[in-house]
């Protein structure tokens, strides 16, 4: 029987969802059915995560149980500090990420994976400790001390705090709150796939994110924002943004932060982001990377025009953190820490009516070959 083979499984449906749902000719994604744009201005990553998971928005009460539970679970054990303490410290922050992830399931209950209620605490469990992971990495590397959670302040501020050991402007906050939001979910992408590929198994909700922290590594899914900063700062200035982007499409390179498998228009998410960005320039000082971002875009819209390849949200999203003063390589790790909640929202979707992934292929080699012996080789 023939197949038809669609390399990377372009276009070939692997599930059912309704946990977002991206138009890519008119540039639009929701959550849940509402859009990123409504989200960031109204809503938090941690009232998002909610509605990501349980499929609506939480009545007050709700709310408030959900930010008390993710705020109690904070804190990680001395032997994950341990553990991190271990690693090369010029090791990568996904890979210390990934390994203190599956390390995670060894010290709480995850296997049952059919216990609404332990699969509850476990989601919690992921979306409060991450952060505190990332930023243990972050200090723990360079020899400086952890710090611990503290229960009186926000999601993203507390993270900033326990990254900085200063409580930052409410401004910076605010913009990193909705950076959060606008990575917490993206339809069937590759790290998502993963998840859910190891999800089928009925693997524990820890193996299931650690597996999505993996893929998520990588420079052709969410390794990509630290490659932007990277060519930004190669450029160096504005004036010089024409001749490296002539320069790049000659050679038939990638331009860094450029197209979408799915947007034929720019990306929602990196126009919330421009303006993040334009906010951040304006209240505090100004950064010069995003006049030479800004004269990027402009001038690859030139030279692309008519090719439906636009900024998407790794073009923006790094100038963001660079200008909070996070360092380029946590970038991806940030990235991780808020899809844990689109990661987990499709591993809840998908236990009701699990099944195991089990693709079929196309055999290309040969048939019928003899062994021949190593004397005779």
């Amino acid at each position: 029987m023939p197949h038809d083979f669609m390399p990377g499984l372009a276009g070939v449906p692997a599930a059912k969802s309704a946990v977002s749902d991206v138009d890519g000719e008119r540039g639009i994604l929701e959550y849940r059915g509402i859009r990123i744009e409504e989200l960031c201005a109204k809503s938090s990553y941690l009232e998002t995560t909610y509605l990501l998971l349980f499929g609506r928005l939480p009545s007050a009460t709700e709310m408030r149980r959900w930010t008390e539970d993710v705020t109690h679970h904070r804190r990680i054990k001395f032997k994950i500090i341990d553990l991190l303490k271990s690693l090369p410290e010029q090791g990568h922050p996904m890979d210390a990420l990934q390994a203190a992830v599956a390390a995670l399931g060894m010290f709480y209950p995850g296997r049952n994976v059919q216990d609404i209620e332990n699969n509850y605490w476990s989601a919690v469990r992921l979306v409060a400790k991450l952060p505190t992971i990332v930023a243990a990495w972050a200090r723990l590397r360079r020899g400086d001390d952890y710090i611990p959670p503290r229960d009186d302040l926000g999601c993203s501020e507390n993270f900033l705090y326990m990254l900085t050991e200063t409580v930052l402007p409410a401004l910076w906050t605010e913009i990193f709150d909705d950076c959060l939001i606008l990575h917490a979910e993206h339809t069937m992408n590759a790290s998502t796939f993963t998840g859910m590929v190891t999800a089928s198994t009925l693997a524990d909700p820890y193996t299931v994110v650690a597996s999505s922290i993996g893929a998520l590594k990588g420079p052709l899914h969410g390794g990509a924002n630290e490659e932007v900063v990277q060519m930004l700062r190669e450029i160096g200035s504005p004036d010089r943004a024409l001749t490296y982007i002539e320069d790049r499409l000659r050679s038939k390179r990638k331009l860094m932060g450029f197209g979408h498998r799915v947007y034929k228009v720019k990306d929602p998410r990196a126009t919330v982001l421009q303006k993040l960005c334009e906010r951040l320039c304006t209240r505090s000082t100004h950064s010069p990377l995003y006049d030479v971002a800004v004269e990027v875009e402009r001038r690859a819209e030139e030279a692309l025009r008519g090719k439906g390849i636009y900024p998407n949200i790794d073009f923006y999203s790094g100038i963001v953190y660079d200008k909070m003063g996070i360092d380029v390589d946590l970038f991806t790790p940030l990235f991780a820490m808020s899809r844990v909640s689109g990661w987990l929202a499709h591993w809840l979707e998908q236990l009701r009516e699990n099944k195991l992934f089990r693709p079929d292929q196309i055999y290309s080699g040969e048939h019928n070959r003899a062994y021949i012996p190593i004397g005779e080789r």
